[in-house]
């Protein structure tokens, strides 16, 4: 009985804390994150291939209308209300004719303002703390790795 009320007790702390948003809960960013010079360089007359190449992969392309491209994006700050915003490409046959929407243009460079802030700055060339092979593995093939050329199996 005793490790019972134990039991509920924690069970209903853990609940009262984690109705008091006390748990972290990340910014949330999907979709396509369009910058405002991608979409400065979007002309009528440009062909899907070009615009594919310039914007990318759309998030949303219907089969039943193979004329319209819709590049969607969500974001939610904090565990608070979702935003979406949605930019339509919309095609004649091959070439572009029309884009309208909105999208996370000032959003979107805060975002990437933001994630440098927690990325850390290691050299490209930096191995020390790489454990994919021993010090004696590094002697035998010159510093080289597994990546050489040669065939593990001694051919």
């Amino acid at each position: 009985m005793q490790k019972l009320i134990t039991l509920l007790v924690f069970a209903m702390l853990a609940l009262a804390l984690a109705g008091c948003h006390i748990v972290y809960t990340p910014d949330v960013q999907q979709g396509n994150l369009l910058d405002k010079d991608m979409v400065a360089q979007l002309k009528p007359g440009m062909t899907k291939r070009q615009v594919l190449l310039l914007m990318g992969t759309p998030s949303v392309s219907t089969p039943f209308d193979h004329n319209r491209w819709d590049y969607v994006s969500t974001q939610a700050h904090r565990g608070g209300p979702m935003k979406v915003r949605t930019f339509t490409l919309t095609f004649n046959n091959d070439t572009l004719v029309r884009t309208q929407g909105d999208f996370f243009a000032p959003d979107a460079q805060q975002l990437v303002k933001d994630s440098k802030k927690y990325r850390a700055s290691y050299p490209a060339t930096e191995t020390k703390g790489d454990k994919s092979q021993s010090p004696d593995d590094k002697k035998k093939d010159g510093g080289l790795g597994a990546g050489n050329g040669g065939d593990t199996n001694g051919h």
